[in-house]
């Protein structure tokens, strides 16, 4: 391949001539990791010393919800491995293997464990937060990738990670790079922390629009309270297994879809080609586990609270062939007392989640059953109050979705601007 001029081919691809290469571990002041105190969780604190575990350092951005903390008297002994501002955290071990991410205040002079790797730059030569970007670029995850044998991710030794090679702009290049790369996330902690925000107030409203705690302008009057199984017929699913799942067949609901989706309704045709198939044919598929506009799938089985009460409206106007599958209880209207948009939202409040809860079995899998789930007892407005309870929560939805793709749009961006500023194809100095 043709190289053009002002640029050079190097071990780590064709960068602008003034730019060097180097080894990490020629340009690290420390490259090591912690390990887990004696005890484990055991001597986890409240409050103390920072514990960094692999958990807490995500692509490019520190995850410090669950942090864990360590006694003074704990930290004394591991002072070798005390964090620093600006270390760079690389996780070395499991399904997390290359993720990185910058010590900042929060966390500065506590500690890691033994599956975070710090990497402590000669700030003379290599910018902490350069680095940071490299490992998360596409070059960087290349090499981590190089060092898993058959793809499994098995982890990272001190010496492969000594033998990463880097582009290395000058100094001041670097921090252009470092500065433009932060703006760009600091456009998404915000969207992030907006979209956080657009959720909570989504979750109020429902909690007090679907209760009848808050009424609507022009409505008023007492809500009937009914039985489920006053509404619905309840059935379950055709059992397949995962791997039976392809790109063939008629559309397949999977419990795990359910458990994944962020959404509380699918919509056949909206998400046909990201919709499992399974190749069956239909004659073998009972009536109850087809799938019809407005039917109300859930999940029998979680292994969260949270995830007991997970469920998903059908959306099928097209009536395409789409099957209930393994651990779901389908539930088809017996009557047409609730609007098929406020069934996406009428299940998620509080009581309900309770009443889910009550009813469920198990220890470390719980979850419903056909038998439990028609004695559960949804408070039902009139069904123009419903219409416009579903409006008001839908116009939320599509502003939450809209601040989502503008994310995704920005991600994209930085993805774009990472790869051409780490590599000299546009310069900023």
């Amino acid at each position: 391949m043709e190289v053009r001029p002002g640029y050079k081919q190097t071990e780590v691809g064709v960068i602008p001539e003034e730019w060097d290469t180097a080894y990490l571990g020629d340009k690290a002041t420390k490259i090591g990791s912690g390990i887990t105190p004696t005890g484990g969780e055991k001597v986890y604190r409240q409050a103390g010393r920072s514990f960094v575990r692999s958990q807490n350092v995500g692509w490019g951005m520190l995850h410090l919800e669950d942090m864990a903390f360590i006694d003074e008297a704990t930290h004394e002994t591991f002072l070798a491995t005390e964090i620093k501002a600006e270390d760079v955290f690389l996780n070395i071990t499991g399904a997390s293997i290359g993720r990185s991410a910058v010590a900042d205040a929060r966390v500065e002079r506590g500690n890691v464990n033994q599956h975070v790797c710090i990497i402590r730059t000669n700030q003379h030569s290599l910018h902490p937060r350069f680095l940071n970007y490299f490992l998360l670029s596409k070059a960087g995850q290349r090499q981590v990738d190089s060092f898993q044998a058959g793809g499994n991710r098995q982890g990272l030794n001190f010496g492969q990670i000594q033998s990463f090679q880097l582009p290395l702009p000058p100094l001041p290049e670097q921090r252009a790079i470092a500065a433009a790369l932060s703006d760009v996330d600091a456009l998404l902690a915000k969207l992030d922390q907006l979209i956080a925000k657009k959720r909570d107030l989504k979750q109020a409203a429902m909690q007090q629009l679907l209760t009848g705690q808050t009424r609507l302008p022009g409505f008023s009057g007492e809500w009937e309270v009914r039985q489920l199984g006053e509404l619905f017929t309840f059935s379950g699913g055709y059992t397949a297994s995962r791997d039976q799942l392809s790109t063939e067949g008629h559309c397949y609901l999977h419990y795990g879809d359910i458990h994944k989706s962020s959404k509380t309704f699918i919509d056949v045709r909206a998400e046909f080609q990201d919709i499992p198939k399974l190749d069956v044919r239909l004659k073998r598929i009972s009536s109850g586990s087809l799938l019809h506009d407005g039917d109300v799938v859930f999940v029998d089985a979680s292994e969260d609270d949270e995830g007991t009460s997970k469920h998903l409206v059908v959306v099928n106007k097209d009536q395409m062939p789409f099957i209930a599958g393994l651990h779901t209880i389908v539930a088809k209207a017996k009557t047409d007392e609730l609007a098929h948009e406020y069934r996406r939202y009428c299940f998620q409040t509080l009581a309900i989640r309770q009443q889910f809860l009550f009813y469920s079995v198990g220890t470390k899998v719980s979850g419903i059953n056909k038998t439990n789930i028609p004695k559960l007892m949804l408070p039902v407005p009139t069904f123009p109050e419903q219409t416009a309870i579903a409006t008001v929560l839908s116009d939320m939805d599509a502003e939450i979705a809209a601040l989502e793709a503008r994310r995704a749009k920005t991600r994209d961006l930085k993805q774009g601007m990472m790869q051409e500023l780490l590599t000299g194809r546009i310069r900023l100095v």
